[in-house]
């Protein structure tokens, strides 16, 4: 199972309607089908503004959940124009830290 939302919330907002977003840290949580249970990747700083520890670009994240589907990420390129192809571009690593 996968949740995530689209950005992170800080804990305050500058204004009057809500707590304001950010794109330096936000959250995604995992569960089941390899994942390893009860554990915590990563922190932000005390604002929950950016992320300081254990960061994993986007990249990252999609070669773990394919890789979890069973599926090699790398094998998954094809070459179109001169360029190669795939659906984490042709970057990403699994993080092996967040595997049961």
């Amino acid at each position: 199972m996968i949740w995530g939302g689209e950005f992170g919330r800080t804990p305050s907002a500058e204004g009057q309607d809500g707590r304001d977003h950010h794109p330096y840290g936000f959250t995604m949580w995992l569960s089941g089908g390899g994942v390893r249970g009860g554990l915590v990747h990563g922190a932000t700083d005390e604002y929950g503004w950016d992320a300081i520890e254990g960061r994993v670009h986007v990249h990252d994240l999609h070669a773990t959940i394919l890789h979890l589907l069973g599926l090699d990420h790398e094998k998954l390129t094809y070459r179109h124009s001169g360029r190669d192809y795939r659906l984490t571009d042709v970057y990403g690593t699994v993080v092996k830290e967040v595997l049961a």
